[in-house]
């Protein structure tokens, strides 16, 4: 009698224990699911803001050749044009690092990773993102908003006769860029974690 208690109760348990385990796993693929859309999310819009942005280069080229033919061709640049290459060309290259970082386009020092197994390499990744990268996005991000904000209060503008006005428009481009650096560098790291962890469960590393 008393066995037969004992085997019931030990069945209840692993019955019981089982169901945690189990439960405990449907809620890690559920909140792994989450983090995977919100990272989709994140990365779609960067994506179609650096698809929107990229446009500014045509419009750089067309303005570089027309203040070539206008210096070279009739001997009388335009310093409004002068300065709008220059703020093209940051707003491409502000913006463009989100995009780069969410598509894997930009360029690697891989001395050092190149011979790591693939649970090094996302280490050393997590590493570089929360160490470097993540900090010095948040710093810049923080110490621009009172740099645009004192632009923004004097009506900031060129130091040029003719130059442009409104400053403040492309030096608010600095944390709005690294905004957009830092939600990609989280669903970077995010989606690096969600790989560990199914790679370990699937023991593959």
């Amino acid at each position: 009698m008393v066995q037969g208690k004992y085997n019931f109760s030990l069945h209840y348990f692993n019955n019981g224990f089982a169901h945690l385990i189990s439960k405990g796993i449907v809620m890690t693929e559920n909140v792994q699911g989450l983090s995977e859309k919100f990272c989709d999310a994140a990365e779609n819009f960067i994506k179609l803001v650096g698809h929107i942005v990229m446009w500014s280069n045509g419009l750089l080229i067309l303005i570089i050749i027309l203040q070539v033919i206008l210096r070279y061709g009739f001997g009388h640049g335009m310093v409004t044009l002068e300065e709008l290459q220059w703020h093209l060309y940051a707003l491409g290259i502000m913006m463009g690092a989100s995009y780069a970082l969410v598509t894997d386009s930009h360029i690697r020092v891989d001395i050092i990773q190149a011979n790591m197994s693939q649970k090094w390499k996302d280490r050393w990744e997590l590493f570089g993102i929360f160490f470097l990268l993540l900090p010095f996005a948040l710093i810049i991000f923080h110490q621009s908003l009172d740099f645009v904000y004192e632009s923004f209060r004097v009506n900031e503008s060129s130091v040029a006769p003719l130059g442009l006005p409104f400053r403040w428009i492309i030096k608010g481009v600095i944390p709005l860029s690294f905004a957009l650096l830092i939600l990609a560098t989280i669903a970077r790291a995010i989606r690096i974690l969600n790989s560990m962890h199914k790679g370990i469960s699937d023991g593959n590393r």
